[in-house]
């Protein structure tokens, strides 16, 4: 199932759609899996699986922590299918967000197969950019693969456009300069960022990821976004409730409710 439908039942309901990340293997495969399954069940309408990468030069502290965590107890990318299918098979679109080098490690031709296999809508490919991207545009074609590039505020008119045109699935807006992370406040530069990409987008919707924790902050990217995309606050929880897996999946279902009542009251 493509991502498309998530952001078209939303749109029907006259919100924005809830995006939620957390990366496969934390806090340990089989957790991982229950974690993104009680995010589906309290509200979560597209999940994104990390792939956990040695080198993530754009994620934050907290998310570099849990990938660290799973790649320490032997994750590998067949986890990371083997997690996207058991998400998929809840009917939830489900998405892998990854580095390029582990997908070319892989073989950029079986990664999207196996993907396809495994139930997958496509990938989000935060450091590789269209205009590098034709082995990897191939094979999302083939396959019937969502491609989910990123714009940032410091995109040129002519990027946005490039990016816009070879996505499929929904086109992710980084709306914050630097690395991941939850923020206190969300970033002025979104709301601009997302009407020149939707200039540029035409019917494709718009998902912006900007550090948002808290169902108010949701609420207001909702305002003028389709999508609102979370990932260090899921991520936060699950560190914060370390050894504690039921009351981390508990906190883990109560963020994710506060954060979908967000994006409903937005409009």
């Amino acid at each position: 199932m493509g991502v498309s439908t998530a952001f078209e039942q939303a749109h029907a309901d006259d919100r924005a759609a809830l995006v939620g990340y957390l990366p496969a293997g934390f806090p340990d495969v089989d957790g991982g899996i229950d974690a993104l399954r009680a995010m589906v069940d309290a509200g979560c309408d597209v999940i994104e699986v990390g792939l956990p990468y040695s080198d993530p030069v754009m994620d934050g502290p907290t998310i570099q922590a849990a990938a660290q965590q799973a790649l320490e107890l032997g994750v590998r990318t067949t986890d990371v299918l083997r997690t996207v299918e058991a998400v998929a098979a809840t009917g939830t679109p489900t998405v892998i967000m990854t580095y390029w080098n582990p997908v070319e490690r892989y073989g950029v031709e079986r990664f999207a197969s196996d993907l396809a296999s495994a139930g997958g809508a496509g990938l989000i490919t935060p450091d590789l950019t269209p205009d590098f991207a034709p082995e990897w545009i191939a094979a999302a074609d083939a396959h019937d693969l969502d491609k989910i590039f990123l714009v940032a505020p410091s995109s040129t008119e002519e990027r946005i456009a490039m990016t816009t045109a070879a996505c499929r699935g929904f086109v992710y807006a980084t709306a914050v300069m630097g690395v991941t992370g939850a923020r206190t406040t969300t970033s002025d530069l979104a709301g601009p960022l997302v009407a020149r990409t939707r200039a540029a987008a035409g019917d494709l919707p718009v998902g912006v990821g900007l550090g948002v924790s808290t169902g108010d902050q949701a609420a207001e990217v909702a305002s003028y976004a389709d999508g609102v995309i979370v990932g260090s606050a899921f991520v936060r929880v699950l560190l914060d409730h370390a050894g504690d897996r039921a009351g981390g999946l508990r906190a883990l279902a109560a963020l994710t409710a506060d954060l979908a009542d967000g994006v409903r009251r937005a409009r």
